[in-house]
C-alpha cells in the first residue's frame, strides 16, 4: 500500500502503526490476493506474505467484544447483565461498525480485486464492516489492549453513547415498526422532518412517521435518529393499542 495513504487512515484512526504491513493486510479484500500475488511474481516467500484479510476479522470480533464489555461496565456500573449483553450487541454490530468504516473513508483504503471494485464493493456495507473488525485486530497486533482501547472509544465507543446515552440498551423501535407493518402487509413507514427549533448548539429535530397517507405519530429529540426511533416508538404503542382494542370487540 501507498505510505501516503497508510499516512492518511492512520490519521483518521488516531493510531500510529509500528508494522504497516498489519494494516495493509487488514485492508486487503480476499479479492485482491490472486491479483496481488501474481504481481508480486514468483517468489513463494513474497506470495505467502500477501493473505487477505478475514482471519483478522476473526480476532478483531473478539477484541471489540472484549473492549466493548469493558467500556460499558466503567460507564454504567448500575446495569444489568442483561441491559449490558443488549447494548453490547447495538454498539458493535454489522451496522454500527459500518457506519463507522464510513465515517473513516475505510473504503477509499481497501485493496480490492478488478471485479469486486468494478460491482461498488469499495462502498459495500458487509466488506466496509469486515474491514474495520480487520484494522481492530491490526491495532491489537501492534499496540496490544491499549492500542485497540484508544481507537475504539475515539471511533466507536463514544460515538454511540453521545448518541444513544442511557438508551443504548433499548430495543429499534423503527425496526419493530417495520415488523409490525409488515405483518400486516402495509407498505413501510416513511420518516419526514416536520421541524426543527432551538440554537444550533442545542437543535431539537420534530419527526412525523408515515404509513398509507396517514401519519402515525410523531418524536422530537436532538437528533434526527432519536427522533424517529421515538416517532415509531409512539406509532407503534397506537397500532398495537387499537388492534388489542379491536380484538376485544
Amino acid at each position: 500500500m501507498n505510505r501516503r495513504k497508510d499516512d492518511s487512515l492512520e490519521e483518521k484512526l488516531g493510531y500510529r502503526f509500528l508494522r504497516p504491513a498489519l494494516l495493509e493486510r487488514a485492508l486487503t479484500h480476499s479479492s485482491a490476493v490472486p491479483e496481488l500475488r501474481a504481481a508480486a511474481g514468483t517468489g513463494e516467500e513474497e506470495s505467502a506474505r500477501i493473505q487477505a484479510n478475514e482471519r483478522f476479522e476473526f480476532l478483531g470480533d473478539a477484541v471489540l467484544d472484549l473492549l466493548a464489555s469493558e467500556y460499558l461496565l466503567e460507564n454504567f456500573p448500575d446495569w444489568s447483565e442483561g441491559r449490558l449483553s443488549k447494548s453490547r450487541a447495538r454498539i458493535v454490530n454489522a451496522q454500527a461498525l459500518e457506519e463507522a468504516a464510513r465515517r473513516l473513508n475505510i473504503g477509499e483504503f481497501l485493496l480490492l480485486g478488478k471485479g469486486e471494485e468494478k460491482t461498488g464493493g469499495r462502498d459495500k456495507p458487509a466488506i466496509l464492516a469486515d474491514a474495520l473488525e480487520a484494522i481492530v485486530a491490526a491495532i491489537y497486533l501492534d499496540g496490544g489492549l491499549s492500542g485497540a482501547r484508544q481507537v475504539l472509544r475515539r471511533v466507536l465507543f463514544e460515538h454511540a453513547l453521545e448518541e444513544r446515552g442511557d438508551h443504548l440498551a433499548d430495543s429499534d423501535r423503527k425496526s419493530s415498526l417495520q415488523e409490525f407493518l409488515q405483518r400486516r402487509g402495509h407498505p413501510p413507514a416513511e420518516y419526514r422532518l416536520a421541524g426543527e427549533s432551538g440554537p444550533d448548539h442545542a437543535k431539537l429535530f420534530l419527526v412525523e412517521v408515515w404509513s398509507q397517507g396517514e401519519c402515525l405519530a410523531s418524536g422530537e429529540a436532538t437528533t434526527k435518529k432519536e427522533a424517529e426511533q421515538k416517532a415509531a416508538g409512539a406509532a407503534l404503542e397506537h397500532l398495537e393499542r387499537d388492534e388489542a382494542q379491536g380484538q376485544e370487540k
